[in-house]
């Protein structure tokens, strides 16, 4: 039986992929690094850090502290800019997560930064709908190494505890991810998988091991994860 669901953040809640994309394009332009979709995309997963080092590494090129500040910092600035009108949420993305809040607990496993993911809770009034958040900052490896799904695991039992609720196990998770190496993730953890054709097909989705595939979460409905998840 499902009791708790994650949701990854990027590609799942809101809709800024092609904007992180475009952010990471014009970051690393003046570094002499030319980054493509392909590059974009096969990298989805990995926490900022992490991206920078691989575009670095991929073009054969040193780098330095320096310049890992100079790129990060430049690339928030335009991310910023991007996100500063109505943030881009998915169709229905928002009625479906109070929906759930009223049955399961959630929480949120991103490797966007805590700072980023605070922004757009606190803006479109989901701040207090998420028991626990994971963010880059929380956890040393990337997306598909489970250790992001492992914390919040350990973090929402923390909660259930102090109050007074008895203890989950992880295949009572739900993890809703967009990308191949979010779902390994999950699954690598134990915890049961919904998988989004937000980024990339349901074909790549299927193959990473995803359990259901769905063009959206706009007809989602707590209802539909018991009848699906929860069969007997």
């Amino acid at each position: 039986m499902i009791r708790a669901i994650l949701f990854d953040f990027n590609g799942v809640i809101i809709d800024d992929e092609p904007l992180q994309l475009q952010a990471y394009q014009e970051a690393l332009k003046p570094e002499g690094i030319a980054l493509t979709e392909e590059d974009y995309y096969n990298s989805l997963g990995t926490d900022e850090v992490t991206f920078v080092i691989r575009a670095f590494a991929r073009a054969g090129k040193e780098l330095s502290d320096e310049a890992l500040t100079r790129v990060l910092k430049r690339k928030t600035e335009l991310h910023r800019r991007m996100l500063e009108g109505e943030p881009p949420l998915f169709p229905g993305v928002i009625n479906f997560i109070k929906a759930c809040a009223r049955r399961y607990t959630l929480g949120i496993v991103s490797m966007s930064r805590r700072r980023e993911i605070a922004d757009i809770l606190n803006r479109t009034g989901l701040e207090t709908t998420f028991t626990v958040i994971v963010s880059a900052e929380d956890v040393q490896l990337c997306k598909p190494n489970p250790e992001c799904f492992n914390r919040a695991f350990r973090l929402l039992n923390e909660a259930r505890y102090r109050r007074g609720e008895s203890q989950l196990s992880p295949a009572e998770c739900l993890a809703i991810e967009d990308s191949p190496p979010g779902v390994r993730a999950a699954r690598a953890a134990g915890m049961r998988t919904l998988a989004v054709t937000n980024t990339v097909s349901a074909h790549l989705l299927r193959e990473a091991g995803a359990e259901i595939v769905t063009p959206n979460l706009a007809d989602w409905t707590p209802e539909a994860i018991h009848r699906l998840y929860d069969p007997f």
